[in-house]
């Protein structure tokens, strides 16, 4: 039976690469035609997947939150508090962890696949959690933030890829959103649980340990999933990227998407992608727009809402209790309308959308810090603004940038160019966190919000004119139409 397949498999491959440029466009029409045929395929085949890879994101916006309750009992426990480089360093440490993991996620991807990379993701979380949850002083705490760090850039990375090679086209954008809902949860959790920790001694630690329970339930869970059919097919194995495709799609659609599948191979370009090539080779530009979209992503400011809203908001004169439980709400609430509107609106539609919005937002933070606004009307302005500002980024500048550029990168370079776009992010988010609060210090909150504008608004202007529309097309159509061969 396998030998069949792998004659199969030979056939698909078979054909110069001019005879397959030729009629790629009549063949995707085919198979859509047969698609239409036949209908889609049951969203329910891969949901209950695409819940346990999402656990990886719960993950990472449970440690993107966990310091922000506890960072002042850590601190005096700790013997640090006071100083901001120190606090700083132990919020922005995990982040420095994430370029870590994050850049060899593509690697790890390439090499092993997605369920053990799932579970190589989850143990350094294990690992680090227990670390920090244990730590007698400020080494101790950096260690174990390190670890989790390693685990938290794999995360993000190995969530989006496999969410999408494992949906159906028309759910891709829905099942993409999953993530960003799944990383606000995660937030809102961590808001939750670290209430008590001012209050009571050493619940801090209660927080860290926590989080070991759904990093080894991703672990567990990922042993009974499916692999990624298009990671299967590049390993040469036909055969079990059919049985792939028939757990997550059904009987009657393995035949066309294995057909896109083979197609989108181009004929035995599996070879190993050089870094050089996806710098300067023929998808460059993509991985220039993937990796500046991340950096503005960050550069918007929206982490240092998540490591130190409650710095901010006691600043105004607002409880760290009210004010993060309202954060995670307007995260979570924009997290639900992409999933509403991903499939709807459009990939472009949201990004531009939600930049415009936390333009605005942002702006009425830079307004609230100003001399012309009464110290009455301050604390509205700026409380309302950050929230208003966490709604716009969870619509589309959180969920969009992953989903898009997984989308518009070809299956054999797909892990590889997001790992070297997320190094942007991660890069970025570690000196946002490390140099926040000196930053609030020395410049003020008017100049310092004023700047994240600024970055919001070339964002906008750069996705006009940058960003091409995804939604609704196959990874196969996409690859044809976005990145024609040379």
């Amino acid at each position: 039976m396998r030998g069949r397949h792998a004659d199969a498999y030979s056939m698909y491959k078979r054909g110069t690469r001019d005879y397959i440029n030729a009629y790629d466009k009549e063949q995707v029409r085919s198979l859509n035609g047969v698609s239409k045929e036949i209908g889609n395929p049951s969203w329910k085949r891969s949901f209950l997947y695409i819940l346990v890879a999402s656990l990886a994101s719960f993950l990472y916006g449970y440690h993107l939150g966990v310091i922000n309750e506890t960072l002042e009992s850590i601190s005096n426990d700790l013997h640090f508090n006071g100083n901001t480089m120190a606090e700083g360093l132990v919020v922005s440490i995990c982040l420095g962890g994430g370029f870590l993991g994050s850049t060899f996620s593509g690697l790890i991807v390439d090499r092993v696949g997605f369920r053990r990379a799932f579970q190589l993701c989850a143990l350094p979380m294990i690992i680090g959690s227990s670390m920090s949850a244990t730590a007698k002083n400020l080494s101790g705490m950096l260690l174990g933030r390190l670890f989790v760090g390693t685990g938290m850039g794999l995360g993000p990375t190995l969530a989006t890829l496999y969410v999408t090679e494992v949906s159906p086209a028309y759910v891709r954008g829905t099942y993409g959103s999953f993530t960003q809902i799944a990383t606000s949860l995660g937030l809102m959790s961590s808001l939750l649980i670290g209430f008590p920790a001012k209050e009571t001694e050493g619940w801090w630690r209660i927080c860290f340990w926590v989080s070991a329970v759904p990093a080894a339930l991703l672990a567990l869970f990922m042993e009974f999933s499916p692999e990624s059919p298009h990671w299967l097919f590049k390993e040469g194995r036909a055969a079990d990227a059919e049985a792939a495709f028939e757990k997550l799609l059904g009987g009657p659609y393995v035949k066309g998407a294995m057909a896109e599948l083979s197609k989108s191979e181009r004929g035995g370009e599996a070879e190993t992608v050089k870094l050089s090539e996806l710098l300067f080779g023929h998808h460059r530009k993509v991985v220039f727009i993937g990796s500046t979209l991340f950096a503005l992503q960050q550069l918007s400011g929206i982490n240092s809402v998540f490591f130190f809203s409650s710095t901010v908001f006691k600043s105004a004169g607002v409880s760290s209790q009210s004010a993060n439980i309202s954060v995670g709400i307007a995260n979570f609430l924009g997290s639900f309308a992409a999933l509403l509107l991903m499939d709807k609106l459009g990939r472009k539609v949201l990004l531009i959308g939600s930049f415009s919005g936390m333009v605005v937002a942002m702006g009425l933070q830079a307004a609230s810090a100003s001399s012309l606004v009464s110290s009455s009307n301050e604390v509205y302005l700026s409380v309302g603004g950050m929230l208003l500002f966490v709604l716009a980024f969870s619509v589309g500048a959180g969920p969009v940038p992953s989903l898009l550029l997984s989308e518009m990168f070809p299956g054999r370079i797909r892990a590889k160019a997001m790992s070297v776009c997320l190094a942007s992010h991660w890069v970025v988010n570690f000196f946002v966190g490390l140099l926040f609060l000196r930053l609030l210090e020395q410049i003020g909150p008017l100049v310092l919000n004023t700047i994240f504008a600024t970055f919001c608004l070339v964002a906008v202007i750069f996705v006009k004119r940058n960003v091409l529309e995804t939604k609704g097309k196959s990874l196969q159509e996409i690859e044809i139409t976005l990145l024609p061969p040379e």
